[in-house]
Parts: structure tokens; C-alpha cells; sequence
């Protein structure tokens, strides 16, 4: 376990790893889960959910996901999980480029998100 002195350890991940970290995270004495374009089903194929392995981590979990997200978009997740939606942004948060918005701007929508939920977790 990674539980030891000092500050308290998000377990996260993009993509397959988002779901190992969601697998692995209390384990690992993990505090919180940070889940990066999680991907909730197979492509075309939404009734082969995962939404088991996000919702039973039993610990606070954020889900930062694509609005074209092929793997999962954020209105297809469970009730209470509540992701933050990358707009235009598809599985590895790219947006095209005649989106209303710039990589850039999409690039500040997760970092913003990941440090605004960081900022109100209780740890510790």
C-alpha cells in the first residue's frame, strides 16, 4: 500500500488506466480517484457498461471526459457521477478545429476541473 506519511495519494488514469486506477485505488490506500476519458463501454456499444468498476471504488471519484467521446459521453454515466464535459473534446480530448473552442481552451477546462475538485477534497 502506498498509505505512509506525508500527502495523501490520488490514484488516477487515462483511459484504460482510469479503470485500473478505479480497480486498484483502495488497495493502494489511494484517497481519491481522478478517471481521465474512462472508457464506459466499448465503442457503438453501450450495453457492455463499466459503470460497475467507476461506481465501486467507494471513494470520491472525478471523471473528466469528451463530449464526442466514442467509449462513453458524459450524459451516458450513472446518476451521481456527475463528469466534467471536455465541449468537442473526443477521447483524447482533441477538438476539431472548427470547434467552438481551441485545444487550448479545452485543455484549461480539465485542468481547471482536476485543480477546482483537488482544492475541495478533504484529505488528509
Amino acid at each position: 500500500a502506498l498509505a505512509a506519511p506525508g500527502l495523501p495519494v490520488v490514484a488516477g488514469g487515462r483511459s484504460a488506466g482510469a479503470r485500473v486506477a478505479c480497480r486498484t485505488a483502495r488497495e493502494l490506500g489511494a484517497a481519491a480517484v481522478l478517471a481521465l476519458s474512462f472508457p464506459l463501454h466499448p465503442p457503438g456499444k453501450p450495453e457492455k457498461s463499466r459503470a460497475d468498476e467507476l461506481t465501486g471504488t467507494g471513494l470520491p471519484v472525478l471523471v473528466v471526459q469528451g463530449a464526442r467521446d466514442p467509449f462513453g459521453r458524459p450524459e451516458e454515466f450513472p446518476s451521481g457521477s456527475a463528469p466534467v464535459a471536455v465541449p468537442f473534446g473526443d477521447h483524447g480530448f482533441a477538438v476539431p478545429k472548427k470547434a467552438d473552442i481551441t485545444q487550448e481552451d479545452a485543455l484549461a477546462v480539465i485542468t481547471g476541473a482536476v485543480a477546482e475538485w483537488l482544492a475541495g477534497l478533504r484529505l488528509g
